[in-house]
């Protein structure tokens, strides 16, 4: 069972796959989608959920999504169509850093994608280029939320606390209009829909031959959570404007 397929079973039952409940996400949308009418562009989308979120409540939106995952375009494609929204989503399987569009984007999105570009500056640089004057960008990344031991830092990298990551954010040109902090209740429920989805996928699944994998990637990750980051780990999502030009 490769990592993909284990973040598609240990995100069933948390579509969003970053620590935010629907009222969070609900209220994110409304502070980036202003107008009703924008184009949004979401680059690592996964299976699309918050581009689908946006098309559903807003029905003259038109949306782009970015990603590396055939399965979970796929799965965007098909819930698209679900939805009855298929026809105002455009999705294109490549390296969202390489992604380049024929027109600019009202609301660039990207949560908790931001290691493949490099960090969240990089990030922010990549969605810089797709933005129109007046746009704005939601982003979503972690930060230490308190002091982390050495094995929290090899474990989840070079993070930053959240002051310094503002200051940053600031300095490259960004002026947040809007921000949420994941609450411990947002960042627990995260936690336990992944690691108890997988690990009842396996229980569901005894002669499945990825049964014991699932069920041992599940419980490695919940003690990890629980006995290395859990007290440390924050995650923040800033609505971003370009402070000018």
């Amino acid at each position: 069972m490769n990592r993909e397929q284990i973040s598609r079973l240990a995100h069933a039952d948390h579509p969003i796959a970053a620590p935010l409940d629907d009222d969070s996400v609900r209220r994110l949308l409304e502070r980036g989608i202003t107008r009703g009418d924008e184009r949004v562009l979401d680059l690592g989308c996964g299976g699309g959920e918050w581009l689908l979120r946006a098309l559903t409540t807003h029905p003259k939106v038109r949306a782009e999504g970015v990603d590396t995952s055939e399965s979970s375009l796929e799965h965007a494609r098909k819930t698209a169509r679900i939805l009855g929204v298929d026809g105002r989503l455009d999705l294109h399987q490549e390296d969202a850093a390489g992604f380049a569009a024929p027109h600019a984007f009202d609301l660039v999105v990207s949560v908790g994608a931001t290691h493949a570009f490099g960090g969240l500056l990089p990030t922010l640089a990549a969605a810089r280029k797709h933005l129109t004057p007046g746009g704005r960008v939601l982003i979503g990344d972690a930060f230490w939320a308190g002091e982390p031991s050495p094995e929290a830092v090899e474990m989840l990298g070079d993070l930053t606390d959240l002051p310094t990551a503002m200051d940053r954010v600031i300095a490259d040109g960004w002026t947040p209009v809007h921000g949420h902090i994941s609450t411990r209740r947002e960042l627990d429920d995260y936690e336990w829909a992944w690691t108890g989805s997988l690990a009842s996928w396996a229980l569901d699944h005894p002669a499945d031959p990825d049964s014991s994998q699932a069920l041992a990637t599940a419980t490695t990750h919940r003690d990890e959570w629980l006995r290395v980051y859990r007290d440390a780990f924050g995650f923040v999502c800033l609505v971003l404007r370009p402070t000018s030009g």
